[in-house]
């Protein structure tokens, strides 16, 4: 069933039916319709800050906030060492199942199926300033630039989990600021995750 692949995590052990090739194609489908609502909402704009406006709508982590608010996190079947560890609230894994969903809504209803529910989900994201979607790592490295500090710097805590499906831990410190972590499925989600726990910690946004 299409639903219930695009909430399975690899985790899981079921092989056959995990969420990444309908991610995949939701992608796509999520990339199309919100570049068409950018450019009927925006019809001044020029090409440049549209697609900056795009590639801010669509990446992993404002898709992830997507997925937060209609708890998707509560539905995703993962293993249950990873789903002990949190994964389903990464923003990697919240952000690929939101995407794989709307893959699943494509396939079984069609292009306007897929429409409906990106314009009812992204409908608040779309009028959004563009400085509030920056991803966390920008954010962060600009602040501090902003406020003469040294560049942010990252590093490896650790790494768990099995080899296909490995969990980093990643630091930050900038300044004489406390360090804070993140936890990520890659590196450099991992640094995002910290950079977002720094924000957070900081009241920064």
């Amino acid at each position: 069933m299409l639903l219930q692949a695009a909430l399975t995590h690899s985790s899981s052990g079921n092989a056959k039916a995990d969420y990444q090739r309908l991610e995949f194609l939701g992608d796509r489908v999520l990339s199309l319709v919100v570049a068409e609502a950018l450019y009927q909402r925006y019809p001044k704009e020029a090409e440049g800050p549209l697609a900056a406006r795009l590639s801010l709508l669509v990446r992993a982590e404002t898709c992830a906030r997507v997925g937060a608010a209609l708890g998707l996190e509560e539905f995703i079947i993962l293993g249950r060492v990873e789903r002990a560890k949190g994964v389903q609230r990464m923003t990697s894994v919240l952000g690929d199942v939101v995407e794989a969903l709307i893959g699943a809504l494509y396939l079984d209803g069609g292009l306007a199926c897929a429409k409906a529910f990106i314009q009812q989900a992204w409908q608040s994201l779309l009028a959004e300033d563009p400085a509030s979607l920056k991803d966390a790592k920008t954010f962060v490295q600009e602040w501090a630039l902003g406020q003469a500090l040294p560049l942010p710097h990252y590093e490896v805590l650790g790494r768990e989990g099995p080899h296909h499906a490995p969990v980093f831990t990643m630091s930050l410190h900038i300044g004489n600021f406390a360090p804070v972590s993140g936890k990520g499925t890659s590196k450099q989600l991992a640094e995002m995750e910290a950079a977002k726990a720094f924000i957070a910690r900081e009241g920064l946004r």
